[in-house]
């Protein structure tokens, strides 16, 4: 997390680029602010421009580790971040984006983040920065917050009889599956992410592997609904 006491006349151009960005979304107090890596993709479905509603059940293609990353200052707000990279202000919000878990070449890899849509549709990939150790730090900050605005918004289209997808996965109020596997709430017990792949404890037997998580938008918020639908939800 940096704070530095006194600014160059570049440092406070930039941090006025990104507070009027974050304005304009209304993205609320500036929480903290983070080094971290960043690379653009320029794939942007036209589809994806102008989403509202639950854009986090999107369907979005599988998503890997990108090299060629550029140094990148994130500011994370009350309802959203700002990511400046390479001249560019980028301005993501917590209620519309689709966050995904980056696939490195090894599962070790330092560069293990994640990609995250902006409020255009574009798709950036961030990782830490070797010199630096707080990547656990913004990634969770970023899951906070996402799961905060969407997880509401969720429960309540799903009480309302919607059907929601995360990828492959697809839910109801009364049932969750993927492909062949349909089954009720109350024989579902856990998620977890195993090989990369999600499983769920049926009845007290793990079922998998299903969907590829890279695949996956928001598979926080995803878990938090199995969690709150679940047999051990407090229902």
């Amino acid at each position: 997390m940096t704070g530095p006491a006194w600014r160059t006349r570049g440092e406070e151009l930039l941090l006025a680029r990104i507070s009027a960005a974050a304005g304009r979304e209304h993205l609320g107090k500036r929480r903290a602010t983070y080094a971290a890596a960043a690379h653009t993709t320029h794939a942007k479905p036209s589809w994806a421009r102008g989403i509202r509603g639950l854009p986090a059940f999107v369907r979005y293609g599988r998503l890997s580790a990108t090299k060629g990353r550029d140094d990148a200052r994130l500011d994370l707000y009350v309802r959203g971040m700002t990511i400046a990279v390479k001249g560019r202000i980028l301005v993501v919000r917590y209620d519309t984006t689709s966050v995904f878990r980056t696939s490195p070449p090894h599962p070790y890899d330092p560069a293990r983040s994640c990609a995250l849509t902006d409020v255009g549709g574009q798709r950036v990939v961030l990782s830490g920065r070797p010199e630096h150790d707080d990547v656990a730090e913004w990634r969770y900050g970023i899951q906070r917050g996402v799961t905060r605005s969407q997880l509401p918004r969720a429960l309540t289209a799903l009480d309302r009889g919607e059907r929601l997808a995360f990828g492959d996965i697809w839910l109801t109020r009364e049932k969750i599956g993927w492909g062949e596997l349909c089954v009720w709430w109350p024989q579902v017990r856990h998620l977890r992410i195993r090989e990369e792949a999600v499983e769920l404890d049926i009845d007290g037997r793990w079922h998998g592997p299903g969907p590829a998580v890279s695949g996956i938008p928001n598979l926080f918020v995803l878990r938090a609904l199995v969690e709150h639908l679940g047999s051990d939800g407090g229902r």
